[in-house]
């Protein structure tokens, strides 16, 4: 277990300068079923009907260029793509993708939240903008008990969430379960540690985190049973990743 820095004097400061929160309902994805083949045609006894395969894998991940395929570490064979449907747009899709022998196999499509201004290829306090960018997995937590998840999960009434969110909905909740994004943050740490290494003017404590139905200040927020989902699905072996931003960024 990797052991936890505890900053309590600064914890309720750490809660409100992060300003983790939204939400949307998670709709479950279906994955269509292969085209069965055709029958043999009326005349042509003795002729196979054609062979249907499944399709491949695609070697690449949808909707991501060069300039962000390159960001992503050769290591990493869990990659959670948050997509933005636009730069200035709270609304998100998030898909967890796993790297397989034939390719990168897409998971389920949540609807999600981020920030209520959109999206910032540099943020800082206050700007009410996520991060676009490519960036570790690496620790999680919770106001409620570990999910199942082989991610290091600090249980913590630290976690607790009040208050209202930007559309009058209550923040409680949202910090049920979290996985702390490595946007200026000390990998290894609580998402409740306040190491800032760019500096405090650049923000931190972005979070994924638990959807309560409106924009966040700066992270991504999925329903509960999706967050649930994804902590028992990443894996540290596996080297997991998230790529976030607004369509256009990711695609460059």
């Amino acid at each position: 277990m990797i052991p936890y820095r505890t900053r309590a004097a600064l914890l309720a400061a750490s809660l409100l300068l992060t300003g983790c929160g939204g939400g949307a309902a998670a709709s479950s994805g279906h994955t269509a079923d292969a085209t069965p083949p055709s029958p043999t045609p009326t005349g042509m006894a003795g002729t196979p009907a054609p062979k249907v395969s499944a399709p491949a894998a695609p070697q690449r991940i949808p909707g991501l260029g060069p300039k962000t395929r390159a960001a992503v570490p050769a290591t990493a064979r869990q990659v959670v793509v948050v997509t933005g449907r636009g730069r200035n747009s709270p609304l998100s899709t998030v898909v967890l993708y796993h790297r397989l022998a034939s390719g990168w196999k897409a998971g389920t499509a949540w609807p999600a939240h981020n920030a209520l201004r959109g999206w910032t290829d540099h943020h800082t306090v206050g700007d009410l903008r996520s991060p676009v960018g490519v960036y570790g997995l690496t620790d999680a937590g919770g106001r409620l008990r570990d999910p199942g998840t082989r991610l290091p999960y600090d249980r913590s009434g630290g976690f607790t969430a009040s208050g209202t969110g930007f559309e009058g909905e209550p923040l409680a909740g949202s910090f049920d379960y979290v996985i702390a994004i490595n946007y200026n943050r000390e990998p290894g740490t609580s998402p409740l540690d306040w190491t800032r290494p760019l500096g405090a003017k650049r923000g931190g404590g972005i979070w994924l985190h638990v959807d309560h139905g409106g924009p966040t200040q700066g992270c991504v927020s999925i329903a509960e049973d999706a967050m649930k989902a994804l902590l028992r699905t990443l894996d540290p072996a596996l080297h997991p990743v998230v790529v976030m931003g607004d369509h256009a960024s990711l695609a460059r």
